[in-house]
């Protein structure tokens, strides 16, 4: 069970618990933050009067429920993350995504279900329609690979339509894909999707801000978006109709400073609507991946919500690469390699590979070109 990522930063079992039924109780996250906050501990917000619960703005019927927690439930949660690839990520513990830490709304836990590594990874969010066209679906796992192969990771929501088709893609390059999804991790939802979750999280990792048994309805999708778009640099939206919940997703994506990219079609196609008002509104109109990397790239060293982008600064003054990029360049001739030939070779997973020659590129270090990358400049 992952509670923490740093070795003077841990989370016991009781906290665990208190915050388990702190979430249980239904609050929305900017209250159960506020709560924290002022008693200073979720087992101290459990065991606070009414009176002083009721002056932080906590319902009645919300008082009940944490007077009363479903420790049941709870127990479910806590066996649950003390299996293998399973994880509780706790908003003030190391480990939890520095992305989401910026968002208005943050959530207050994090339930993930894979490698938790690729939360760190560049990432760009890829949304459409659920009912998308023969062409949307085509492009949209065009464009996942082709940007996992440049080193972005693709996250999105494991709906049907757009959003299966992109993971597939990204399942197809090198830089993985995330999945945030509406429910508990216990269920898979749509059940119809249930071996590409499996290949997910083998791959890649599931995230969910709800605990076990939650299942999916219509109001927990938009508040599930906004992890999305929050994980992400930028938003590509492939065919979305006037009314499409991708269209929440990409305004999360302006709310919180993200980049917004959207791809058109036939003013006939009720499914180009929305992406044609994306781009009247200035979203970057999108006709090949380069059109996102020429963006995204500029941004990748900026983005702290990466563990190992952060770790890289390069003073170009002196010409100095960090030790652990220096590795990776020299273990790479002037001839096309491979990422799975590198990671044999440096021992580091392909997510990380992916992201680090994403950086050399950005650089000038390296070129690439369909999946293969070539040495062009020495180091340091």
């Amino acid at each position: 069970m992952t509670q923490s990522n740093g070795p003077d930063d841990t989370l016991s079992l009781d906290d665990l618990s208190s915050r388990l039924a702190l979430l249980r109780a239904n609050l929305q996250p900017g209250l159960l933050h506020q709560l924290l906050n002022h008693f200073d501990s979720a087992a101290a917000v459990l065991a606070a009067a009414k009176s002083r619960l009721e002056q932080q703005g906590v319902s009645t019927t919300a008082i009940d429920r944490l007077k009363q927690p479903d420790w049941a439930s709870i127990e479910k949660d806590i066996s649950w993350a003390e299996k293998d690839n399973h994880h509780i990520l706790c908003i003030d513990k190391a480990g939890y995504p520095e992305a989401l830490k910026r968002l208005s709304d943050p959530p207050f836990l994090l339930f993930v279900a894979g490698d938790t590594d690729y939360l760190y990874q560049p990432q760009l969010a890829i949304v459409g329609s659920r009912s998308a066209t023969a062409a949307g679906l085509n492009s949209a796992r065009e464009f996942a690979q082709h940007l996992s192969e440049a080193g972005l990771t693709i996250t999105s929501g494991l709906a049907l339509g757009i959003d299966t088709a992109c993971h597939q893609g990204a399942l197809a390059g090198i830089a993985g894909t995330v999945a945030v999804v509406a429910n508990g991790l216990d269920q898979v939802y749509p059940r119809s999707n249930l071996k590409l979750a499996q290949e997910i999280v083998h791959n890649g990792c599931i995230v969910s801000e709800s605990p076990l048994g939650i299942e999916p309805h219509k109001g927990l999708f938009p508040r599930r978006n906004r992890i999305i778009s929050g994980l992400s640099m930028g938003t590509l939206v492939i065919e979305a109709a006037i009314n499409s919940g991708s269209l929440i997703t990409a305004r999360h994506a302006m709310e919180q400073g993200r980049e917004v990219f959207a791809i058109p079609g036939s003013i006939h196609n009720p499914l180009a609507k929305g992406c044609h008002q994306l781009i009247k509104q200035g979203a970057k109109l999108v006709e090949t991946a380069r059109d996102i990397l020429e963006e995204l790239l500029p941004l990748v060293n900026h983005d702290t919500s990466s563990h190992t982008i952060a770790q890289i600064r390069e003073t170009e003054a002196e010409n100095h690469l960090d030790p652990a990029y220096q590795t990776l360049l020299n273990s790479m001739e002037y001839e096309p390699v491979s990422v799975d030939t590198l990671v044999e070779k440096c021992n580091l997973g392909a997510a990380e590979i992916a992201s680090m020659l994403l950086i050399l590129e950005l650089q000038g270090y390296v070129v690439s070109d369909k999946g293969q990358y070539t040495r062009v400049k020495q180091g340091a």
